[in-house]
């Protein structure tokens, strides 16, 4: 088949397309045709060793991607030959290739109004703004979120969570398309986060209150701001950061408010179980609608790891097999 490779960390260069020998199942397992892949910020950090969790060298990078089951390995229940699906797994478990042997527990149904390119852009986007929300924010219906970065893979599905559970959603984002984007998908309120006064109309919104819960995408630039917008008793749960940042954590003591952070891989199983269960339904029901941004051939995952870094995120990048 074909992947693609790693084999020394480094720049985007390093993504290498070669033949590879195919996978096996083991038992707990199943093998993936894959037809289309995800890729993820965290997905360029791991390439350049720039991440708290390495794999061994070589490695296929990449967890996220969607197809039909080719192969089932003893023990497996519940999946058929032929099946669509979609795959959830650690960033390194070799979804950048043809075929995938993946766990069974990494493994969901794609329902068959759901393309294989919204399917490859489920899992750390969907499974991302479902924990952000609803597992560390503890959301809850009437409340209003504020996406801080709304139009790319994680910001949308957000947007697209948090109203289908009853909240009021402010998004933002850095372009007129952008922002057209994420106001076609339910937002209450969408501001430009380039404009100096945009937190204003934030608070406007909110009638001076603040929203109950920010989803931040870029905390290295937006957390203080964050603080000082959020309402009382709110939670500010930190998805994306790039750096260091400075804050007032005074900001936080008359509110009783809390800045959480979070990382899929810390969700149990039992979390991220629950977790996919609702995006099964949520897939099902229509009430999620993943978007595609961008589509590379496999052979092009070096370009597809630059533009994922872009400014000006608008929905997912994914790999076309």
């Amino acid at each position: 088949m074909k992947a693609i490779r790693v084999h020394a960390f480094g720049e985007a260069d390093v993504l290498t397309f070669e033949d590879v020998d195919d996978p096996r199942v083991s038992e707990g397992q199943v093998l993936v045709k894959v037809e289309a892949v995800g890729i993820n910020p965290v997905e360029t950090y791991v390439r350049a060793g720039a991440y708290a969790l390495l794999p061994e060298l070589p490695f296929i990078p990449g967890g996220d991607a969607a197809g039909t089951i080719a192969d089932i390995g003893a023990g497996v229940t519940g999946f058929s030959l032929g099946q669509r699906v979609y795959v959830a797994a650690p960033v390194s478990s070799g979804s950048y290739a043809q075929l995938m042997a993946v766990d069974v527990a990494s493994v969901f149904p794609l329902h068959d109004s759901v393309s294989f390119g919204q399917g490859a852009a489920v899992g750390v986007p969907y499974a991302t703004a479902y924990r952000a929300l609803f597992q560390k924010a503890e959301a809850k219906a009437g409340e209003t979120v504020f996406v801080h970065g709304a139009s790319g893979a994680v910001g949308i599905a957000s947007v697209q969570l948090a109203k289908a559970h009853g909240m009021r959603v402010v998004g933002s984002a850095g372009t007129e398309r952008g922002k057209a984007l994420v106001e076609s998908h339910g937002a209450d309120c969408v501001l430009d986060h380039t404009q100096p006064d945009y937190m204003d109309e934030l608070a406007a919104f909110t009638r001076g209150a603040g929203p109950e819960v920010i989803v931040e995408m870029l905390a290295n630039v937006n957390l203080n701001r964050d603080l000082a917008a959020i309402a009382r008793f709110g939670r500010v749960i930190v998805v994306g950061n790039r750096g260091p940042t400075e804050i007032d954590a005074r900001q936080t003591m008359g509110k009783d408010s809390s800045i959480r952070g979070m990382a899929l891989w810390n969700a149990s199983e039992a979390e991220l179980a629950s977790v996919h269960a609702a995006l099964v339904a949520g897939l099902a029901n229509g009430s999620l609608n993943p978007v595609v941004g961008r589509e590379f051939p496999l052979a092009e995952a070096a370009a597809a790891h630059v533009a994922v870094l872009e400014p000006g995120a608008y929905g997912k990048i994914v790999l076309m097999t």
